[in-house]
C-alpha cells in the first residue's frame, strides 16, 4: 500500500513539474519571424490597385521639398464662388465667410517654387443637423487624392446643464448639446490611418483651390498654406523653455481632476458612465449608479476627443499622470494624443501608448530618460486627449489597400472560374492569368511584413495578425500551387473577408479614464492599483447589494398603484429602453407631470399579460402586423378619434399609417419606417463601363455583362436569405409600380388574381428563372468582395458598409430604385414600406395621459434626440430610421445620401393589414418557391393559391363578426 502511494505521488510530483516546465517554455516562447520571406523585396507599391491613395500620392512627389514659408489666403478674395456670403461682427470677429452645405469658394494661390504644404482651416460649425462638417478639395481642378474628397470637420459638445438623480438615488447623466467656438484645425485622414496631417502638392505660380461643400453650412475666419513643421522631442521642446520663469514654491502641488468632469468632447456618446466592475474606480458605487469615469467602449474612433479645464496656482515646471484602463482587446495599444493649451508640444505626446491590463494604471506622461514637466503659467489651462492609431495607423493603411487588391484579384479570377469552380477541372490560373501569379506572389510578402510588424508592436500575436498569418500562407500557396485556387476559391474569399474584418478590429481603440493628476516634481501620486482587500471588499458589497437592488430598473419608478402613472412596455433593445426612460425623466415628466414607468419585455410577452388583463397602457416597437390583430379584438384604442392626432400625422409620410388603418379607425402610430434603396459599387460600374438603371428594362440590359464576369445582382427573394428573413417587397415593388393593389378596399379579398398582379409576379419571378439570379445571397459580404457590384436593400445597409467596410470608402453609393415609365414620360419607383409601432391598450387606466405621452413620443424634437442618443451610444450602425420626416432629415445623413432617401420616400406605398393577412405572405412565399424550384406555370400557380388566400380571409372575417 505504501508503495502505491508513493508511487501516486511521484507520478504527481511529475507531472507537476512536466506542466511547469511546459509553461515556463511558452512563456519564453519568442513568435516566429517572417523576414526572409519579404527582406530584400521593395514593397512600396504595387502592379494594381488603386491610384489615387495619399500613399501613391507621396510617392509622386517624393522629390518635392516641403514649402519654406506660410502663405496665408484673403477667404474674401475669391474668384468664384456659391452659396458664400459674408458675415460681420459674428462670434467676437470682425467679418467672417459664410458657406452653405451646397456651396464652393475657389481661390487662386502664387507659390514662388513649387512645394508640399500643410492646409489650415479655421472654422466656427453653424447650426443644422449636427453632424461633422464635410468639405472636398480640389487643388488645379483635380481632388489629389482619395481622403480629400472627404475632410472631416468636428463639432464640440458638453453637457446641457448639471446631471440629476433618479427616485432610486441613481445619477442620471446630463444630456449633450453642442457647445460651437472657433476651431483651427490642419486637414487631415478621416479614418486616421493617416497619423500625420496631409501635404499638398503646389507647383510654381498660379494655383486654384476649391473648397466644395459635402454636408452642413460653417463659418470660415481664415485659410492658409502652412510650411510644415516636425514637431521635436521633449528634450527639444525644454531647452528653449526658461525654467526660471516656472520655479515652483510648493514642490508638493497635487491636483486631482476628475475623469467624468470633462466639459468638452468631439463626440456626443463620450458622456460619462458607470464602472462598477473594480473596487479602485473613483468613486466606487456597487448599489446605486455613480457616473464615475469616461470613455469606454464609445471612445473607440480616430479622432475622437475628450478635454478638460483645469488651474494651476502659480507659474512653474508641472507632470501629467492619467488614470486609466485598457481592459477591451488583449494584444492591442489604445494610443492618445496628449494636448495641453490646444498644442501638442513634443514629439512623444503625438502618441502615448495605453496597453492591455484589467486593472486601472497611472501612466505618467515620460521619455526615455525619465518622467516629462511642463512649463505652466498660473490660471486656467486645458487638457485634451485624443484617439490616434500611432504606428498602427501605417500598418492599417497597408492592410486597407492588400484587402481592395486581394478582392480585385478575388474578382479576376471569379470571371475564369466562376463562384463554384468545378473541382475536377484544370482551369490552368498561371497560365489565363500569370498577372494574378505575380500580384499574389507581392500580396503574401506584404501580409508577412504585417505579420511581423503588428505583432512586434503589440508584442504578442493577435487573432488579427493570425488571421493576416492564414491569407499570407494560403497566397504562398496558390504561387507554388496554382491548381490548388479554384478548389479553395471560397475559402480564399472568407480568408479575404476575416482580413477586412480584422482591419475594422485594429482600427478600434477604447479606453477608461476614471482622473488624472497634476503635479508638482516632489508631489507623492496616491497609488490607484486595485490590492486584495479593496478587490474583496467590493466582490463581498457587490454580492450582497445583489440581493436588494434591481439592476434592470429604468430611471424614476412610480410603483404600480398610481392610476395616474402610465405603464410602458419596450419590445426594443435595454439601450434603446434607458435612453427613452432618460428622455421621460428629464424632459416629458417636468413638462406635463404625467409620470410613466416603462419596462423591457421580450415580445412574445405583451399577448398573455393583455389577456391575462395585467398587460400595460401601451406598448411600443410593436412590429407592424400587431396593431389590426389586436383592433380585431378590440383590445386598442383608435387613434384617430382622440385630439391632436391630425396634428402629429402632418409629420409622417401617409404611406407609413395605411397598415394601421382598419375599419376606418386608426390603432397604432408608426416610429421606424424602412425602405429598400439600390446599392452599387461605383468602381465596378466604372470598371464594366455600365451606368446606373433607371429602369427595369435598364437592368436586364446590364444584367449580361455583370454575369458575363461572374459576377451578380441580388435582388430579395421568398428563400430564407442569410441576412434577413423571408422578403418578397420586390414583388410588391413591381405590382405597386403598375398602379396594382394587394387587396380591394375593404381588405376582404386579395386581388392576386388580377392581370396586373399576375403580370408584376411573373416579371418578378424570371429574374430568378430565366435571369439566374442568385435566390440565397449575404448581401454585405458579397457586396464588399465585388460579387455582387448591384443589390436592392433596405436603407439601413448603408450604415452597416460604412462602418464595416471602410476600405470601400468612396467605392460606393446607393440610388433610386429602377421603375417603370409611364406614359407621361416619368418613372413610377414606387415601393413597399415597413414600420414598427407604438399603440394604447383599450384596457389603459389613463388613456388619455397615454395619448399624450404617445404624442410626445412620436414628435419631431423627441424623436430626434432619442435618434441622435442612439447613433452616439451604439455607433453609426444604429442609425435611427424614424418615421418622422421632420426628425429624419436633421438626423446625420449626408446631403447625398439625404436626397436620395427624399426622393424614394415619396414613392413608398403602405401595406394594408387585414385579418388573415398572415395567408398572403405565407402563399405567396409558397408560390414563389414553386415557381422557382418545381418551373410551375405562374398564372396558374398564383391564382390557385388567390383562391386558398381569399378563403382564408373569408373565414376569419367571419370569425370576428365583419362583413
Amino acid at each position: 500500500m505504501f508503495e502505491k502511494i508513493s508511487k501516486s505521488k511521484v507520478l504527481i510530483i511529475a507531472a507537476v513539474v512536466v506542466l511547469v516546465v511546459i509553461i515556463i517554455l511558452a512563456a519564453g516562447r519568442q513568435e516566429p519571424d517572417f523576414s526572409e520571406k519579404y527582406a530584400g523585396y521593395d514593397l512600396s507599391g504595387a502592379s494594381t490597385g488603386r491610384t489615387n491613395t495619399y500613399s501613391r500620392y507621396l510617392e509622386r512627389y517624393a522629390d518635392v521639398p516641403a514649402g519654406q514659408r506660410d502663405i496665408p489666403i484673403d477667404i474674401f478674395a475669391y474668384t468664384s464662388a456659391q452659396g458664400a456670403s459674408t458675415l460681420d461682427n459674428f462670434e467676437n470677429s470682425a467679418r467672417v465667410l459664410q458657406t452653405e452645405e451646397v456651396s464652393f469658394v475657389e481661390y487662386t494661390v502664387n507659390v514662388e517654387s513649387a512645394g508640399l504644404y500643410f492646409m489650415q482651416l479655421e472654422y466656427f460649425p453653424l447650426p443644422s443637423r449636427g453632424i461633422e462638417v464635410e468639405r472636398s478639395l480640389f487643388i488645379n481642378g483635380e481632388t489629389p487624392f482619395l481622403g480629400a474628397d472627404r475632410l472631416s470637420l468636428q463639432r464640440i459638445w458638453g453637457d446641457g446643464g448639471n446631471g440629476r438623480y433618479d427616485n432610486q438615488g441613481n445619477e442620471i447623466r446630463a444630456s449633450q448639446i453642442e457647445k460651437p467656438r472657433w476651431e483651427s484645425v490642419l486637414f487631415r485622414d478621416a479614418l486616421g490611418y493617416i497619423t500625420e496631417p496631409y501635404v499638398f502638392y503646389f507647383r510654381q505660380g498660379a494655383n486654384t483651390i476649391r473648397l466644395t461643400g459635402v454636408n452642413e453650412p460653417l463659418a470660415i475666419r481664415s485659410l492658409s498654406l502652412k510650411a510644415p513643421v516636425v514637431t521635436g522631442s521633449y528634450r527639444d521642446y525644454i531647452s528653449k523653455v526658461d525654467t526660471n520663469r516656472y520655479r515652483n514654491s510648493r514642490s508638493d502641488y497635487l491636483l486631482k481632476v476628475q475623469g467624468e468632469k470633462a466639459v468638452r468632447r468631439s463626440d456626443p456618446s463620450l458622456y460619462p458612465i458607470y464602472d462598477r466592475s473594480s473596487g479602485a474606480t473613483d468613486p466606487a458605487s456597487v448599489a446605486k449608479i455613480k457616473l464615475n469615469m469616461i470613455g469606454g467602449q464609445n471612445w473607440r474612433v480616430a479622432g475622437q476627443w475628450i478635454e478638460w479645464d483645469f488651474e494651476v496656482p502659480e507659474n512653474g515646471m508641472y507632470r501629467i499622470s492619467i488614470k486609466a484602463r485598457q481592459n477591451y482587446n488583449r494584444g492591442f495599444v489604445s494610443n492618445r494624443t496628449i494636448m495641453i493649451d490646444g498644442e501638442v508640444p513634443c514629439q512623444e505626446l503625438a502618441s502615448v501608448p495605453f496597453r492591455y491590463n484589467n486593472k486601472w494604471r497611472l501612466t505618467t506622461l515620460s521619455d526615455a530618460q525619465g518622467e516629462m514637466l511642463f512649463p505652466l503659467n498660473s490660471g486656467s489651462h486645458t487638457l485634451r486627449v485624443q484617439a490616434t492609431l500611432g504606428g498602427m495607423g501605417e500598418m492599417l493603411n497597408v492592410m486597407e489597400e492588400s484587402v481592395y487588391r486581394l478582392n480585385a484579384i478575388y474578382r479576376k479570377i471569379l470571371v475564369l472560374t466562376g463562384p463554384e469552380p468545378d473541382i475536377f477541372r484544370d482551369y490552368r490560373v498561371e497560365d489565363v492569368y500569370p498577372e494574378v501569379i505575380e500580384a499574389m506572389e507581392f500580396e503574401s510578402r506584404i501580409l508577412y511584413k504585417l505579420v511581423d510588424d503588428l505583432t512586434r508592436y503589440s508584442g504578442e500575436r493577435s487573432a488579427q495578425a493570425a488571421a493576416t498569418l492564414t491569407l499570407a500562407r494560403q497566397l504562398e500557396l496558390f504561387v507554388r500551387r496554382p491548381a490548388k485556387i479554384p478548389r479553395t476559391l471560397i475559402n480564399f474569399k472568407s480568408n479575404i473577408s476575416s482580413l477586412g474584418d480584422s482591419l475594422l478590429a485594429l482600427s478600434q481603440s477604447q479606453l477608461d479614464i476614471d482622473s488624472f493628476f497634476v503635479s508638482a516634481a516632489g508631489a507623492k501620486i496616491p497609488k490607484v492599483g486595485e490590492n486584495f482587500f479593496v478587490s474583496a471588499s467590493h466582490e463581498i458589497r457587490s454580492f450582497f447589494a445583489s440581493f436588494f437592488v434591481d439592476y434592470n430598473n429604468l430611471g424614476d419608478d412610480y410603483g404600480k398603484k398610481d392610476p395616474n402613472v402610465v405603464e410602458v412596455w419596450i419590445l426594443a433593445g435595454r439601450d434603446q429602453s434607458t435612453i427613452l426612460k432618460s428622455m421621460i425623466d428629464d424632459t416629458f415628466t417636468p413638462l406635463t407631470g404625467i409620470k410613466v414607468n416603462v419596462k423591457l419585455v421580450a415580445a412574445d410577452a405583451v399577448l398573455p399579460a393583455v389577456v391575462a388583463g395585467t398587460g400595460p397602457d401601451m406598448a411600443l416597437t410593436v412590429p407592424q402586423v400587431d396593431p389590426v390583430n389586436y383592433a380585431v379584438r378590440s383590445a386598442v384604442v383608435d387613434i384617430s378619434k382622440l385630439p391632436g392626432y391630425d396634428d402629429i400625422i402632418k409629420e409622417l409620410h401617409p404611406s407609413v399609417v395605411i397598415p394601421f388603418m382598419f375599419q376606418g379607425g386608426v390603432y397604432a402610430l408608426p416610429e421606424t419606417q424602412y425602405f429598400h434603396v439600390m446599392f452599387y459599387r461605383k468602381d465596378i460600374f466604372e470598371e464594366l463601363n455600365i451606368s446606373i438603371p433607371n429602369t427595369w428594362d435598364d437592368l436586364i440590359n446590364i444584367l449580361p455583362i455583370i454575369q458575363k464576369s461572374n459576377m451578380n445582382v441580388g435582388i430579395p427573394s421568398v428563400a430564407t436569405n442569410i441576412q434577413t428573413s423571408i422578403d418578397f417587397s420586390n414583388f410588391l415593388a413591381h405590382l405597386f409600380q403598375r398602379d396594382g393593389r394587394l387587396y380591394n378596399e375593404d381588405g376582404s379579398r386579395t386581388l392576386l388574381d388580377s392581370e396586373i398582379a399576375i403580370e408584376a409576379f411573373d416579371v418578378y419571378t424570371k429574374f430568378f428563372t430565366h435571369y439566374k439570379v442568385p435566390v440565397v445571397y449575404d448581401f454585405v459580404n458579397r457586396f464588399r468582395t465585388g460579387e455582387m457590384p448591384l443589390a436592392f436593400a433596405d436603407y439601413t445597409n448603408f450604415n452597416t458598409l460604412e462602418v464595416f467596410a471602410p476600405e470601400l470608402r468612396g467605392l460606393w453609393g446607393f440610388a433610386r430604385m429602377p421603375g417603370l415609365p409611364k406614359a407621361d414620360g416619368t418613372i413610377n419607383r414606387s415601393v413597399s414600406t415597413g414600420t414598427l409601432a407604438s399603440m394604447i391598450f383599450s384596457n389603459a387606466k389613463r388613456p388619455d395621459l397615454a395619448w399624450e405621452f404617445m404624442k410626445w413620443w412620436i414628435s419631431e424634437d423627441t424623436q430626434l434626440r432619442f435618434g441622435r442618443e442612439l447613433e452616439s451610444i451604439m455607433g453609426a450602425a444604429a442609425r435611427y430610421p424614424t418615421a418622422n420626416y421632420n426628425a429624419f432629415r436633421r438626423l446625420s445623413w449626408g446631403s447625398e445620401q439625404m436626397a436620395v432617401l427624399d426622393e424614394q420616400r415619396q414613392w413608398t406605398v403602405g401595406v394594408p393589414e387585414v385579418p388573415g393577412g398572415y395567408f398572403v405572405s405565407r402563399h405567396i412565399t409558397n408560390a414563389s418557391r414553386l415557381i422557382l424550384n418545381e418551373g410551375q406555370d405562374t398564372r396558374e400557380t398564383l391564382l390557385d393559391y388567390t383562391i386558398t388566400i381569399n378563403d382564408e380571409l373569408i373565414k376569419k372575417r367571419k370569425e370576428f363578426g365583419l362583413e
